[in-house]
């Protein structure tokens, strides 16, 4: 075991995001240096974790601590430090907000909606086909799909999408809105739920937001108002914007990898397993986020990580630990062992995983079905990536058929 080396951190990201490329520099660390001192523009320096098992303990275990950052010069993106909210908690405190949740997104209860997402795909295919070649299948398709889930599950109005979709960016942005930008877009949308939830204690009806309005004011030491606007407002955030901007990898990949579309096209059964092989396979995060603080002194890879220092997991890299997954950096469409950490593993695992994974079943099983002969429309190299954001994702994809 070696305690930390006095060095000056390098800076990280290793290199800017292209596409969906992964810098081999993770491969390299894996192997050489697993655990890493780098710095991020903002915040003190911290170690990066880049093997499975380290990125799991880092998740998972209670010697590491998010709430431990409050107070901190936490490592960040952005000059702003990052709402806490329930992202910034450990248990109990954790547990006791999402215990509210978490019933909302049991597999029975997401299996519940499939027929319902089903239709809403259809009717979406219906739209783009209608339209006709080329259409950008991140307009017709990825956006409108997940809002229109994640409104219908919350309760929240659809017509009122465009307002609550421009404000989340806020919440993945790094770069791309200044910091005036960003406090304005995060404080819309906490006034918008505010709004929805004066609402439904007027008017309750059969959804999540009323069922949250319902356990504040049945026992207030539970939750609080402001945890209630927050909670909610980082479910409607959370709940799309991620899968709106997975919809698109999926297709760009499997469209672009050899094989891949015309395989799930023969044999739309490995959808499901398919689903979870990009989960691992696309390197969604841009750079490293939510940074966990050791409580006491914790060996990683034999490196000492000392307490009082942060750790933050690199998931993209966890996913293609070699150790773990045999050819890492092949799309393996049937690949049948899986253990991917693409939703986040421990306290802080996905809530919505279980919706997410529908929804993206949902997508491709509709597709494969309604376009078989799916391309693209224009050549690789003319496609436009978004950029200063947490996550990588396309700002199109003109789609042919």
């Amino acid at each position: 075991m070696t305690a930390a080396p006095q060095t000056a951190a390098p800076s990280y990201p290793f290199s800017p995001p292209h596409r969906l490329d992964l810098d081999p520099r993770y491969a390299q660390l894996r192997r050489d240096e697993p655990l890493v001192r780098v710095r991020l523009p903002y915040g003190e320096p911290f170690w990066l974790a880049t093997r499975y098992a380290d990125v799991r303990t880092v998740l998972g275990d209670p010697r590491f601590s998010r709430a431990a950052a409050a107070g901190r010069d936490e490592p960040r993106n952005t000059e702003r430090l990052p709402a806490s909210g329930m992202l910034g908690m450990d248990p109990p405190d954790h547990t006791r907000l999402r215990r509210l949740i978490a019933k909302a997104f049991t597999a029975r209860r997401v299996e519940r909606l499939r027929e319902g997402t089903r239709a809403v795909a259809d009717e979406l295919v219906d739209g783009m086909l209608a339209a006709g070649p080329p259409a950008d299948l991140v307009a017709h398709l990825a956006t409108p799909l997940p809002i229109r889930v994640i409104c219908d599950l919350l309760g929240v109005p659809v017509t009122d999408q465009d307002r609550f979709h421009t404000w989340a960016e806020a919440i993945v942005s790094t770069t791309s809105l200044s910091a005036e930008q960003t406090q304005t877009y995060i404080q819309n949308l906490f006034d918008y739920m505010a709004g929805l939830i004066a609402r439904r204690r007027q008017e309750p009806t059969d959804d999540l937001l009323t069922a949250m309005v319902q356990a504040r004011d049945a026992d207030a030491d539970r939750l609080t108002e402001e945890e209630v606007v927050q909670l909610a407002a980082g479910l409607l955030a959370a709940g799309h914007e991620t899968t709106v901007t997975q919809i698109p990898n999926f297709v760009y990949v499997l469209l672009t990898e050899e094989g891949g579309w015309k395989r799930l096209r023969a044999e739309p059964e490995l959808i499901p397993g398919a689903v979870e092989e990009l989960l691992r396979f696309i390197p969604l995060g841009a750079t490293a986020a939510f940074p966990r603080y050791a409580l006491e002194d914790v060996e990683l890879s034999g490196v000492l990580v000392r307490a009082g220092e942060p750790v933050i997991a690199s998931i993209v890299s966890a996913n293609r630990d070699e150790r773990v997954f045999t050819d890492p950096d092949t799309l393996d469409l049937s690949r049948v062992v899986n253990p991917h950490v693409g939703f986040g593993h421990g306290a802080h695992h996905c809530v919505g995983a279980q919706l997410a994974r529908m929804e993206l079943q949902v997508m491709l099983e509709t597709l494969v079905r309604r376009t078989p002969d799916l391309r693209l429309a224009v050549p690789e190299s003319e496609l436009t990536w978004k950029t200063g954001l947490l996550v990588r994702g396309l700002t199109a994809l003109p789609v042919a058929w």
